[in-house]
């Protein structure tokens, strides 16, 4: 099997790959990822979902792939230009919510309904924020996570926090914990109760 051979890619996906290189964006989601991302959103009809750490997009193409008519995704970035990149793609769908705002702020602020399914690729709701992000989702909803394996852009004593935020991802005992030594390294959790 050659898991690399994706030919169902969402359609603005080259586009934002030819604008990632444009702008010189460096840390754009790996394909095998937002496969995955697009495949555990279809699982879930009339969701809510929220993803941290918008980028310039590519994740969010996956997922609004994986969406039905009646889904909902809010998407939340703190940098005011990839926003502004996010939204020349995706503003003009209904289902989308594009928030420009400090993660941690948007999180501590947030007063909404919960999430079936979470995609948390920034710093806060993956390194900081954790238990306030895991609150937000349902019982059967998803929580997932990438660059849990070594990343050549990771800052000195950055491997500590993955241990760290692993070790308490399998200490509790209200999620069902997979880790994947897959594509940049995920961890796919399930609320149980």
């Amino acid at each position: 099997m050659f898991n690399t051979n994706i030919k169902d890619i969402p359609e603005m996906y080259p586009a934002i790959i030819a604008k990632s290189k444009e702008i010189g964006f460096t840390m754009p989601s790996d394909l095998l990822v937002g496969s995955l991302l697009r495949t555990l959103v279809s699982s879930k009809p009339r969701a809510n979902i929220l993803e941290l750490g918008t980028g310039i997009g590519l994740s969010l193409s996956w997922m609004i792939d994986g969406m039905d008519s009646f889904s909902k995704l809010i998407t939340v970035d703190s940098d005011p230009e990839l926003i502004k990149i996010a939204h020349s793609f995706f503003g003009e769908d209904s289902r989308v919510d594009i928030i420009c705002k400090d993660g941690t702020t948007w999180i501590h602020e947030y007063q909404g309904v919960m999430f079936d399914f979470i995609f948390a690729d920034a710093w806060p709701g993956k390194y900081s924020e954790i238990e306030e992000i895991l609150n937000l989702v349902k019982t059967g909803g998803f929580y997932v996570i990438d660059d849990m394996n070594i990343q050549p852009n990771w800052p000195e004593r950055h491997q500590h926090l993955v241990h760290r935020l692993i070790d308490y991802l399998e200490e509790r005992n209200d999620f069902s914990v997979t880790k994947m030594e897959w594509s940049t390294g995920l961890i796919i959790a399930v609320k149980t109760k």
